[in-house]
């Protein structure tokens, strides 16, 4: 396996000195992560596709680009593989052409021929999918064995509309499916927040979908003002420093929920993910050294026993991270690739969801406010 990482400025594609063993015209995938308003450009597909013209190439908008160590805002990175061995098969839809995101996912996943399938990738509209349903749809049509990661599109902090393309213009309400095929290709896959609860357990006694209005009978909204204190006069940018640690009915492990609204008229809170009624929520609160520290554990866990280095790593963390993180965003990067060894390459982006199994494997789940890495390694 193969890679390069690249970045494009002023229409001049700049590759990173260190990782650049990928040839450009023989790339088989190419992943490109950039700012919505670059993916708008009426030639941006076509500027990639130049660079590399074999390749299948995916490309989504961000809240931020990761390229190596740094992380950058309004750019576009690429990173560009190629294997030995392994055979790539994609698929999109979009969702405006089914009922539910549910519906979609499955679609999605039917398009891949299953046979010696090993991993996939999912790249989605981040406006118009609900995450939860996608994750759910991908799980069922997978038959709940096949690794699934990926994220959500971005659009910056306006929360607005994002753009995902497959092979073509990105567009909003696209969903992508890369397939990955063979016996030699291992991937590995690691997710971590490092969120501190605080408060007691409550129950989600009241909600519809990613809304919530009820927990333990009362009104969530008027709970959560009195938790936050001073905070809830920020309301709705304060949220953002405030998720909820969600267990749904019949798991033992808890998601994190990012607050995307809040709806005053209603006393309502909406989610980047469902809330069912059942579930056991907790307040969480940010430590910023330990969401860095989460990061590296989640690098390890990403990681093969052996401590082969893997050919390339993808990293895909949440804006939420990234406005609490501040000036101190790219110390998450970095200890992930001194967690790593700093010798791979990596690239990735800030979304508005992470999919990823736990860690401890499974299904893939909708996740917020995490690190999730997927790390790729080809055998010889």
């Amino acid at each position: 396996m193969k890679s390069a990482i690249f970045q494009l400025s002023d229409n001049e594609w700049n590759r990173h000195h260190e990782y650049d063993h990928c040839d450009c015209s023989t790339a088989q995938l190419v992943l490109c992560f950039a700012a919505k308003d670059i993916l708008a450009s009426q030639d941006i597909y076509e500027s990639v596709k130049k660079k590399f013209p074999e390749a299948q190439i995916a490309l989504c908008s961000t809240a931020g680009e990761i390229f190596h160590d740094t992380v950058q805002d309004g750019s576009l990175v690429a990173a560009a593989l190629q294997f030995d061995s392994t055979t790539i098969k994609t698929a999109s839809v979009n969702i405006k052409d089914f009922d539910n995101s549910f519906d979609a996912a499955s679609a999605l996943v039917k398009k891949l021929p299953l046979n010696e399938l090993t991993y996939i990738l999912v790249l989605s509209d981040g406006s118009l999918v609900n995450g939860s349903e996608l994750v759910k749809g991908l799980n069922n049509a997978a038959g709940n064995n096949i690794l699934i990661t990926g994220g959500l599109a971005g659009d910056g902090t306006n929360f607005n509309t994002t753009l995902v393309g497959l092979n073509q213009q990105p567009a909003q309400g696209n969903i992508i499916a890369i397939g990955f095929y063979g016996d030699n290709i291992i991937v590995r896959h690691g997710t971590n927040g490092g969120w501190q609860t605080f408060g007691l357990e409550k129950e989600v006694t009241r909600s519809t979908g990613n809304k919530l209005f009820e927990v333990d009978n009362k009104n969530a909204l008027d709970i959560y003002k009195k938790y936050l204190g001073p905070e809830a006069e920020r309301l709705p940018s304060s949220a953002l420093l405030f998720p909820l640690s969600v267990t749904v009915p019949g798991s033992n492990q808890a998601v994190v929920r990012t607050i995307l609204s809040i709806g005053q008229e209603e006393n309502s809170m909406t989610f980047a993910g469902d809330i069912p009624e059942g579930s056991k929520v907790r307040f969480m609160k940010a430590n910023l050294d330990m969401l860095t520290f989460a990061a590296a554990v989640a690098a390890q866990n990403a990681q093969l026993n052996q401590g082969a280095k893997p050919g390339f790593s993808l990293l895909v963390s949440c804006v939420g991270r990234k406005i609490i993180l501040g000036r101190r965003t790219e110390e998450e990067v970095e200890a992930v690739l001194e967690s790593m060894g700093g010798s791979t390459p990596v690239a990735g982006f800030y979304s508005y969801g992470e999919i990823s199994p736990f860690n401890e494997g499974g299904n893939c789940h909708l996740h917020n406010q995490t690190m999730t890495i997927t790390s790729f390694y080809e055998l010889a």
